[in-house]
């Protein structure tokens, strides 16, 4: 299994200037834009590291995720949350040789943990011996930042705050987090039961 960001978030969408009130930097100044791309870093790894803990997208983009067999070939779980659309389904053999699998053959059953692809019919196309099945698709909670909850919205700023205020810090544990962040994400991490799903 390969999951590929295919683009990325623009720097348009980033709340640098919320950020900056949040961290009360001064304004009015001619070189008020002058820590923007460092600002704009932070808000970025605060972003990375609330989507690799609670398995969401926050901000809207493509993926492309790269299977050699379906889990179900009623039902295959997609690997994170909230997927928007399906893109594309392609079939690859070990040849190279790529087939694309008609959208009226498959269809997104959308979940906030859990979205799946679905087959229309009985069963998902069938993947190739020495294959592997391509899968793209859209996934985020929408392409602006007012498309986030206010609590994630809040919870990528307190720790884009903490690593900015921390950037020199090296005695931190490798898993740091502080308390509010991980309060606030806690709800949307994904739920556990058994050993399987």
């Amino acid at each position: 299994m390969m999951l590929v960001e295919e683009t990325s978030v623009p720097s348009a969408a980033l709340p640098v200037e919320e950020f900056k009130a949040h961290l009360r930097l001064g304004s009015g100044f001619s070189d008020e834009s002058l820590q923007d791309s460092v600002l704009e870093s932070f808000l970025r790894a605060a972003m990375a590291a609330i989507e690799a803990r609670t398995g969401k997208v926050l901000l809207e983009r493509s993926f492309s995720w790269t299977l050699v067999a379906w889990r179900n070939s009623c039902a295959q779980p997609l690997p994170t949350a909230p997927v928007n659309a399906i893109e594309s389904v392609s079939l690859e053999d070990r040849l190279g040789e790529q087939v694309v699998v008609a959208s009226s053959a498959y269809r997104l059953f959308p979940d906030l943990q859990s979205p799946e692809l679905r087959p229309v019919g009985n069963a998902l196309p069938t993947i190739p011996n020495d294959g592997r099945v391509v899968v793209g698709f859209l996934a985020g909670y929408g392409p602006e930042w007012s498309d986030l909850p206010a609590d994630l919205q809040q919870a990528v700023l307190l720790l884009a705050a903490h690593y900015y205020e921390y950037r020199d810090e090296t005695a931190l544990s490798g898993g740091c987090m502080p308390f509010g962040v991980t309060s606030l994400i806690a709800r949307y991490r994904p739920v556990r039961l058994g050993a399987g799903r």
